[in-house]
């Protein structure tokens, strides 16, 4: 790492939701963090479900965001390199982002090492040993021909198709609430530990589960949940040595 640089993780932002004006909001509070962060970023980690929906058409950009894309482009054309991690909310990605923007693009876990400190970082969805429906419902979703199939609609046919969902779902009703469930019913621990007997990583880092959250596994490794920008706007930063789950005080 470069001698004052830091890595820094966020995730679920879910932009679109529950409205226009709260969203809106969200999105300047997330830019004047990264305003805050953009001298000694290093590398910037967005871990899944940034927008509660998006989808990449071939020949359209969705409407809204515009002051986000214009700042994370001021990252990559620093130099700063951007991770974006498919969600269960933005798992609809093609080429936009990676070829407009300069995001290296992650469909599952990535692992690096940064100082002899290693990292496994991913969104978190569909870890758990059971959870079979969700698993069957990605695999469809993640399927070429189902995004093949929806780009045929018109954009605003799409786009109202999928806003009419998210208003649904417990984020556009205003259910953002969860709770620590303990360690042996918290999937992404049990997950944890199964991974550290193949394999061990000093840090595991999710979002999805909106909590945040700092476990410690062992001695050797902790599990950071980012949270979610709905509630806690908060964040985690590598500073070199150790990881810290912290909070953006506007």
């Amino acid at each position: 790492m470069s001698v004052s640089k830091n890595i820094y993780f966020a995730s679920d932002l879910h932009l679109g939701t529950p409205n226009y004006k709260q969203s809106l909001q969200r999105e300047k509070e997330f830019i004047k963090w990264l305003n805050q962060i953009k001298d000694d970023c290093e590398e910037l980690f967005l871990v899944g479900d940034i927008f509660d929906f998006w989808f990449d058409y071939a020949q359209v950009v969705p409407k809204g965001y515009t002051r986000l894309f214009g700042k994370l482009a001021e990252f990559t054309d620093s130099g700063i390199k951007v991770h974006y991690f498919k969600g269960n909310h933005d798992m609809w990605l093609s080429g936009y982002f990676k070829h407009e923007l300069g995001f290296e693009i992650h469909s599952d876990n990535y692992t690096f090492e940064k100082n002899g400190i290693k990292f496994l970082v991913g969104h978190g969805d569909g870890k758990g040993p059971k959870d079979y429906k969700y698993k069957i419902l990605k695999k469809v979703f993640r399927n070429p021909a189902c995004h093949f199939l929806f780009k045929w609609l018109h954009p605003d046919i799409g786009m109202a198709i999928a806003n009419y969902f998210s208003k649904k779902s417990r984020y556009g009703n205003g259910e953002t609430e969860e709770k620590f469930l303990g360690a042996e019913k918290e999937w992404l621990i049990q997950y944890i530990k199964r991974k550290e007997t193949q394999n061990h990583f000093d840090y595991y880092i999710f979002g999805h589960r909106h909590l945040a959250l700092e476990y410690k596994i062992n001695e050797n490794t902790t599990y950071i949940n980012l949270g979610d920008w709905l509630r806690f706007k908060s964040y985690a930063v590598f500073d070199g040595q150790k990881t810290t789950l912290c909070y953006f005080n506007t």
